[in-house]
């Protein structure tokens, strides 16, 4: 391929909007352009790239035995609604109405579609094991489209469905899976960690997410060295010590004018943050629960959604703390709140905890020496789990110190038993002529955000430096001397032989200077560089370098050599 005959864009500046790295490279190496808030063009470049990551995920399903299908990206609502999860995917979702008044979906995911698509073609247990899957364009209304393709309006990814005839097959189904994406993202030259996570919407379900480490990354990982435990922030569990219980004096009310935030009130108070109890209304599908955790500790609203089987909890409003409490929001806690009624849950860290301070359900008022067993009213099921795994906190399995990091979510595999096949009756007959439900999992790949996840851990000061299995072009043969008919002829020959040999190069023919065309060569980032021009001819050979490899790494082959030297360096 010519470079002049390519539509190759490069900045030298970075985009205004770009806030990390690997969003800065994408638009700097013309491999996309911004055409709106979270919507972008895929150039030849980026195209090339990305249909490699493709071409990956592809061959890894089709290992496993999964086969290729494609859905409609128009999705009835009626679908959405057999779920339920019509009412809450929320305002991600972009909706629709046709011209017939039916309500239709932009989908997002496709759990629904393809139940319904299994309902009606399988019928018997012969028909199963089956998984199909798809790479396909989706759409999420993200309230804040940033980071390029981390988190975009529309995007592509591969979605694989299965259906099996029982758990214990679709366990062996899931850690197919499992080992086919650590395949997948290792083949894109990405280093990605497989953590626990929660199942979200998707249902009560096992799953684990694959991250690519990186400091961008929007998701916090609990890791312990010590074992090898590994959990998304919004999964991840501690080791918890029992609260002291030592007698206390009875609960004492504490005039605090002005104090409504815990450093506040421990600043006025002279005490330090953990000797709180930190109390929050929320409101879960429409009741308000009131949650309790440490003073210093930060409530994880995932957990306290699973702990009370909500569908939805979100913080209450002014009215409804009012209402449930007596009192606005900084002076409430569990001890006679204004709804005798309320329900108090508390983390497990809490139980037996005595000589706490909490809000005294009375503005400008709080309550010391308060025992939560004798003064509020808790009932032992409503001790859970509820905070946020912090730096340092003990793994709950081996009892090590923990260390945060952050991840980019670039897949995840999910166990989703019945739920969705319970709600379309997608059944089979056994070998008894017995209806069973099928037992589904389902496993996704975001492939934009990997491509842009590999940028990410790969890269330096001068652009990226792609895997050869994902770059859009595996070499570059920058032409020194495009008009010396003797130079261009020994550039176009070796490009030949590359392509003879299943390595794909671009020839940069330009008229520009040297010093431009190896500026680009870094900042697309082309896994090796050849060098082809009149001094180095004259010398002997042309010069071949990795572009991982420092400036010194460069050397000098004969051009009959060049071809064996390169495909080393691509091997390497």
């Amino acid at each position: 391929m010519r470079w002049t005959k390519m539509m190759i864009n490069t900045l030298r500046e970075d985009p205004g909007d770009a806030e990390i790295d690997s969003h800065k490279l994408l638009v700097r190496a013309g491999l996309v352009k911004k055409l709106a808030g979270g919507l972008y063009t895929f150039l030849p470049l980026g195209l090339r790239s990305l249909h490699k990551v493709e071409r990956i995920v592809r061959e890894e399903m089709d290992a496993t035995g999964a086969q290729e299908i494609l859905m409609p990206i128009l999705q009835p609502a009626e679908l959405w609604r057999q779920t339920g999860r019509w009412d809450t995917m929320g305002a991600n979702m972009f909706r629709l109405t046709d011209r017939a008044d039916h309500q239709m979906a932009m989908g997002p995911t496709a759990e629904e579609e393809v139940t319904d698509l299994m309902a009606g073609i399988v019928s018997s247990y012969r028909q199963l094991p089956v998984t199909v899957y798809q790479i396909q364009t989706k759409f999420r209304d993200e309230t804040r489209p940033r980071f390029g393709l981390m988190r975009s309006k529309e995007f592509i990814m591969k979605d694989a469905y299965s259906f099996d005839v029982d758990a214990e097959a679709a366990d062996k189904t899931y850690w197919t899976m499992y080992h086919a994406y650590e395949r997948i993202f290792a083949r894109c030259g990405l280093k990605a960690t497989p953590v626990q996570a929660d199942g979200g919407d998707m249902g009560d379900s096992m799953t684990h997410e694959f991250h690519a480490l990186a400091d961008a990354g929007e998701d916090g990982i609990a890791f312990c060295e010590g074992c090898g435990y590994a959990a998304n922030l919004e999964k991840a569990q501690c080791r918890v010590d029992a609260a002291a219980g030592a007698p206390c004096p009875p609960a004492e009310e504490i005039h605090t004018p002005g104090a409504k935030t815990i450093a506040q009130v421990s600043s006025f108070m002279g005490v330090p943050g953990d000797a709180f109890v930190k109390s929050l209304v929320y409101v879960a599908d429409g009741t308000p629960v009131m949650v309790c955790v440490p003073g210093d500790r930060d409530v994880n609203e995932v957990k306290v959604r699973r702990h009370l089987g909500a569908k939805t909890v979100a913080l209450a409003d002014y009215d409804t703390v009012l209402a449930a409490t007596g009192a606005n929001a900084g002076s409430v806690g569990p001890v006679r709140p204004a709804d005798a009624k309320l329900r108090i849950v508390a983390d497990q860290s809490l139980k037996g905890a005595t000589g706490r301070i909490v809000g005294a359900n009375r503005d400008d008022y709080h309550l010391k020496n308060v025992d939560l067993a004798r003064d509020a009213v808790i009932a032992d099921a409503d001790y859970a789990d509820l905070v946020t795994v912090r730096e340092g906190d003990l793994c709950a399995q081996c009892g090590r110190p923990m260390t945060i990091r952050r991840g980019i979510e670039v897949g995840q595999v999910f166990k989703l038993g019945t739920k969705y096949t319970d709600a379309f009756k997608a059944v089979y007959k056994n070998d008894q002529l017995q209806e069973r439900v099928m037992v589904m999992g389902c496993y996704g790949v975001g492939v934009t955000r990997t491509l842009q996840a590999v940028i990410e851990q790969s890269h330096d000061k001068d652009g990226i430096i792609w895997p050869a299995s994902v770059a859009p072009f595996q070499v570059v043969i920058d032409l020194l001397d495009p008009e010396d008919e003797a130079v261009a002829g020994i550039a176009f020959d070796l490009e030949a032989r590359l392509e003879a040999q299943g390595i794909d190069a671009v020839v940069d023919d330009r008229l520009e200077r040297p010093g431009v065309k190896f500026k680009d060569a870094d900042l697309i980032g082309f896994p090796v560089r050849v060098v082809v021009g009149a001094k180095g001819l004259a010398k002997g050979g042309v010069e071949v370098k990795g572009r991982a490899q420092p400036k010194e790494a460069m050397r000098l082959v004969a051009p009959d050599a060049a071809a064996d030297a390169i495909r080393e360096l691509l091997c390497a």
